[in-house]
């Protein structure tokens, strides 16, 4: 992808801004996950940098990605990564169909078509193979006999654009989520509980029965969209907490049309089962962080005698005056990706989603507001300012 020169930067901006941590979190949503990569790059063109990515399936191939690298490096090294796993093939299909009659969206659309079945068939380069023989041909028991593709591609390619040395140094905090096949588990793998390797990020992004369950220490992990396909969760309760400044880049949308016909209906579902619900889980969070907030300032103010029971002791343990903001970013697709837009590897379309991001990121950053810690009994504030269109 040739780099493109910006102009016109004011969403730029000097200082860090004033909160403990700033985290940047990233949804699953396999090649639709190049949107995740626009947004970074105008993050850090306003020297945005975050101290915790965490991510799911896609998304935790892109926080690995950032997290081990150079802050420097990390633009270049998201550029490379979707550029070894996509094709170039589209123009000539969207030439063919306008050929045939086919215009504007509907051609374009038939290509977008051609390039996913492309990747059901050969897989994407540097990313997954079909396997021969097919699962229903492989012997009982065997991971090649419950899944259709093969990773080692992508392990090879993690490994020689992510330095893990980076990330297990703890320079910038690297969480991804998995599901334990056995038990059935979320998972988180951190790395300020786990020394992580190419597996632990491979494991996120092993759905199911595309691709096989990682091995990790004796146990068997697929993909943790299976459960939740945000980590917004685990970066909001972890402990200690930590004024923070979150920026929540979705992939899927839980708010859609009603369909009206098939293809729609199978983006829906989509749409439903693996969107994060964030504005749902927000509004959850800032009541209980109003709770907590309540309890910081009231505690204090018990007699002693009150304090010294074990009541006392649990309602403290979960009251505190820490602020956050939490920006979100959702990707709205375009009437001609369709159903497979989560599969379709093509270049041109990988250059639409990056652009996409880029820009939702720099008509969000223009707003100062962002930066500002919030105010109100809850201590939390949310913007979704790339839709509400306040520009």
């Amino acid at each position: 992808m040739n780099k493109i020169v910006r102009k016109h930067k004011s969403h730029r901006h000097g200082n860090r801004p004033p909160f403990e941590s700033i985290a940047l979190l990233l949804q699953g949503g396999g090649a639709l996950g190049s949107y995740q990569a626009g947004v970074y790059e105008a993050l850090a063109e306003a020297h945005i940098h975050p101290d915790w990515v965490a991510g799911i399936s896609i998304g935790a191939v892109n926080s690995a990605l950032i997290a081990g690298n150079a802050p420097e490096a990390r633009v270049e090294k998201l550029r490379a990564f979707w550029e070894s796993v996509t094709t170039p093939s589209i123009h000539e299909w969207f030439k063919k169909f306008e050929a045939f009659g086919f215009k504007g969206e509907q051609a374009r659309a038939w290509s977008n078509q051609v390039a996913a079945m492309n990747a059901l068939v050969s897989g994407a380069a540097e990313f997954f193979k079909p396997r021969f023989p097919p699962p229903h041909f492989q012997p009982p028991g065997s991971l090649d006999a419950i899944s259709f593709y093969d990773l080692a591609d992508l392990k090879g390619n993690l490994e020689r654009l992510v330095d893990f040395d980076r990330i297990n140094a703890g320079e910038t905090r690297l969480s991804v989520g998995a599901v334990n096949v056995r038990s059935g588990n979320f998972v988180y793998f951190d790395s300020e509980t786990h020394h992580i390797k190419a597996e632990h990020i491979m494991a996120s992004g092993a759905l199911p029965p595309g691709f096989p369950a990682i091995e990790i220490e004796g146990e068997f992990y697929w993909d943790g969209g299976l459960i939740s396909n945000t980590p917004l969760q685990w970066v909001l309760e972890s402990t200690p907490r930590r004024d923070t400044l979150a920026f929540q880049i979705d992939l899927w949308s839980a708010h859609g049309e009603f369909p009206n016909t098939i293809d729609e209906a199978l983006v829906r579902v989509k749409e439903i089962q693996f969107s994060s619900r964030t504005r749902a889980n927000t509004d959850n969070f800032k009541r209980m962080q109003q709770v907590r907030s309540a309890l910081s300032k009231l505690l204090p103010q018990l007699p002693k005698d009150a304090k010294d029971s074990a009541e006392f002791e649990l309602l403290n343990s979960i009251a505190d005056h820490k602020v956050y903001n939490i920006v979100q970013m959702i990707y709205r697709a375009k009437h001609h990706e369709g159903h497979s837009k989560d599969y379709e590897f093509s270049r041109q379309t990988m250059k639409d989603h990056w652009e996409a991001g880029y820009h939702d990121a720099v008509r969000t950053l223009r707003h100062p507001e962002l930066f500002e810690r919030p105010h109100g009994k809850s201590g939390v504030a949310t913007f979704d300012l790339a839709i509400d269109g306040r520009e």
